[in-house]
């Protein structure tokens, strides 16, 4: 049976351009993040980009499946300096008070002999029918470094987050 560890839970207090996370142990097997985010920019959505330990390099790389119209689609990236779209964020024109739902699961995060995985999935509801008003994704990301992840950072693309977003990173053992 897998046992979850709080590792941190930050809630925000008031307006800040990232979370950040640092000296993660690596005595898990497995991180799992659960987000729940809000941007203050002016937009109606915007994306949260990630970096595992402050690596701003060109060695990222993404698979994502999304919705935020009608039609489903997938999209492929390489060569990015994060951890782009990982989750979608609603921002200052979003119904008011609504929050993302996030989760990212960090399979062997601290495993020295193989890339780092994260399978992301977040959703932005909204009450507007309104093509990217609304956005779901599914995500696989690669982090191409055998380094262990002992830091992680998320941002929002535009603007930062608003009080009240929430972070909670588990350490995961047993599953």
């Amino acid at each position: 049976m897998a046992a979850f560890t709080v590792i941190d839970h930050t809630e925000l207090s008031g307006a800040t351009a990232e979370y950040d996370v640092t000296s993660i142990p690596s005595s898990y097997d497995h991180l799992y993040l659960v987000v729940s985010a809000r941007s203050d920019n002016v937009s109606v959505r915007t994306d949260i980009i990630g970096k595992a330990n402050g690596d701003t390099g060109s060695n990222y790389s993404r698979t994502l499946l999304y919705a935020g119209t009608g039609t489903p689609a997938s999209s492929r990236a390489s060569g990015a300096s994060a951890l782009w779209d990982m989750l979608p964020c609603p921002a200052a024109s979003a119904l008011a008070d609504t929050f993302n739902t996030g989760t990212v699961w960090i399979p062997n995060y601290a495993n020295t002999a193989n890339f780092k995985q994260f399978l992301a999935q977040g959703a932005i509801e909204n009450n507007s029918t309104t093509d990217w008003e609304w956005k779901i994704v599914t995500g696989a990301h690669l982090w191409s470094s055998t380094a262990a992840i002992d830091q992680l950072t998320l941002y929002p693309q535009h603007g930062d987050f608003v009080q009240y977003s929430t972070f909670t990173l588990y350490g995961v053992t047993g599953a």
